[in-house]
């Protein structure tokens, strides 16, 4: 299981599985604050018990500032390759106020499942609101939950 959370501010671009979304705001983030990939790399490695992202892509590295998210999970599955894993389906939620996120989840699941080498019936994203309550209701981040189901190949 993987759970994160980016605050949204102004003058950042919105990227969401991988895609970029129209919006008035953005993720905060060293990287480029992909909250749902950063779920999902999450629960892949956790799943191979090989920790979290931040071991591996830390965000006081260089190398990792502004980096694109689909490098993050596409470093995650070479990881988790070299241990003999491989990726059988992922199932997140991405809980968010705004924007709507329904008409952008299919397209994530094709950018996700290209870049992990899944079919894209195998990536099951879904998209909630908190009722307006909390710091998600409250429009001042976005957070996201993630299971991945791995085996050894």
């Amino acid at each position: 299981m993987g759970y994160d959370v980016h605050q949204l501010v102004e003058g950042r671009d919105l990227w969401l599985g991988g895609i970029k979304i129209p919006h008035t705001l953005g993720l905060l983030g060293h990287s480029d604050a992909d909250v749902l990939i950063h779920a999902i790399c999450d629960a892949i490695l956790g799943a191979a018990n090989m920790r979290d992202i931040g071991y591996h892509f830390p965000d006081t590295s260089d190398a990792t500032l502004d980096m694109d998210s689909k490098i993050i999970l596409r470093d995650t599955i070479a990881l988790i390759a070299q241990k003999g894993y491989h990726v059988v389906n992922i199932d997140a939620t991405v809980c968010a106020e705004r924007p709507k996120l329904n008409p952008h989840i299919p397209a994530m699941c094709e950018c996700m499942a290209s870049v992990i080498g899944i079919d894209p019936d195998c990536v099951s994203v879904k998209a909630t609101t908190t009722e307006k309550l909390g710091f998600t209701g409250r429009q001042e981040g976005i957070s996201a939950y993630a299971v991945a189901l791995i085996e050894k190949v």
